[in-house]
């Protein structure tokens, strides 16, 4: 990792830069993959699942069969821990379904707003190298409690053809049963467009790489919501005097070991913080088993030693990071200041593994600065909200003659007339 010493202004732009491939090279090949799968369906994502993950299959829909036999094969300890996150992560999202009061605006003129479940949404669950079932109880979950109608769950098979025993744990503990072996941009192609198997959805969730995120935005100019850009993953960890090495090497690990492209920064208030955070990064990761992985997402990172207080505060919001750590004994002040991140981790017992998977918050978050206009998963992203209005003869005697003076302004006589009628109705 490399450490930059007090950066200027000026050299923030470099700094707050993420990896990322060449776009017009990715762009050409999700719409390449894209115009494949609608025109031929189930073929093209067979193919593809040999090419990129190197099995053969001769159907992609797990059978009832493979479900059943997948709980025999988790732990009993594991199923433990999963039902305990599965009960945080519930209860956590189940506070944020409100109900919202009817308001008289006017009198005689009554207005509220209610929420209504999207009816299909497809979830990407990464897989292969490190199977993310924790994924599906965070997207999985909120979607059952909204009241989701139809859930489909793509993800990519292993060497064997076979998804991971704990995503269909996961999935049959949750109510989801369309489940589908294949990843990557052709899984976002195919909740698209629908094939032969997969049938089209209206939302799509879930993290990915680079190819995965560039694939949610094609299906979103293809008419398909998307969640938000939630891409490589990224981690900032602000450190003081207070803060304990060993635990931020190893949080800034914990977030390196995700994928190549993933990056993490540690911010700290002395050069001598960040050498005994970077000699505890030297000896950690020597014991990951994914240790080549995290070694090149290191390449990626960054150590900064930078004055704490306001100057490390706005070098947080203009890099807004997807997850960020607050090791500071000043914990307050930063959140104070505060406008940017997907999810915060206060002091030195909150690693960012909780909310990864058993504090109850959500691990589906904006990354590469996104988190500047987007919220992480919630309840919100599960529902759509229409208002809905009933104005009485009342009502509409009392904001009639200003609806009629507006609509005249902005020349649309069709609109003053649909209020005029209504206000002649006396006299008629």
């Amino acid at each position: 990792m490399k450490i930059i010493l007090k950066p200027a202004r000026n050299e923030w732009y470099g700094l707050v830069e993420r990896p990322k491939m060449n776009s017009e090279d990715l762009s050409a090949l999700v719409k390449s993959i894209f115009s494949e799968v609608k025109e031929n369906g189930d073929g093209v994502l067979l193919k593809y699942t040999q090419q990129y993950d190197n099995v053969v299959l001769n159907t992609i829909k797990i059978t009832q069969e493979e479900l059943l036999a997948a709980q025999l094969n988790v732990k009993e300890e594991l199923k433990q821990a999963i039902q305990l996150a599965a009960n945080n992560i519930r209860t956590f999202h189940a506070s944020q379904m409100v109900s919202f009061p009817k308001v008289e605006t006017t009198k005689g003129v009554v207005c509220w707003q209610e929420s209504r479940p999207i009816e299909s949404i497809g979830l990407y669950i990464p897989g292969g190298t490190a199977p993310l079932f924790s994924t599906v109880l965070m997207l999985g979950i909120p979607a059952q409690i909204a009241g989701c109608k139809q859930i489909v769950l793509c993800t990519p098979p292993n060497k064997e053809g076979k998804i991971a025993d704990e995503i269909l744990y996961v999935a049959k503990l949750i109510g989801i049963t369309e489940i589908y072996k294949v990843g990557g941009v052709q899984a976002i192609a195919a909740m698209t467009y629908g094939t032969e198997s997969i049938p089209k959805v209206l939302k799509i969730f879930g993290p990915g790489n680079q190819y995965v995120t560039a694939a949610k935005q094609e299906a979103f100019q293809n008419g398909v919501a998307i969640d938000m850009p939630a891409g490589p993953s990224e981690l900032m960890v602000v450190a003081d005097e207070t803060a304990n090495p060993q635990f931020v090497a190893s949080d800034l690990l914990s977030q390196a070991e995700h994928g190549t492209d993933s990056q993490v920064v540690c911010v700290a208030n002395s050069i001598e913080l960040i050498r005994e955070i970077k000699s505890a990064i030297s000896e950690q990761v020597e014991q990951l088993p994914r240790k080549n992985i995290a070694l090149q997402a290191l390449n990626n990172s960054k150590l900064i030693v930078m004055e704490a207080g306001e100057e490390t505060l706005n070098f947080i919001n203009e890099y807004a990071p997807e997850h960020l750590i607050l090791s500071v004994c000043n914990e307050k002040e930063y959140l104070k200041g505060l406008r940017n991140a997907g999810s915060v981790f206060l002091g030195n017992y909150t690693p960012e593994s909780a909310g990864d998977y058993a504090s109850g918050t959500n691990h589906t978050l904006p990354t590469n600065g996104f988190s500047k206009a987007f919220s992480g998963v919630n309840m919100d992203a599960y529902v759509k909200k229409i208002t809905f209005q009933k104005i009485t003869k009342e009502g509409i005697q009392n904001i009639g003659k200003q609806i009629e003076l507006m609509a005249e302004a902005e020349q649309l006589q069709a609109h003053k007339n649909a209020v005029t009628l209504r206000l002649n109705e006396k006299i008629i």
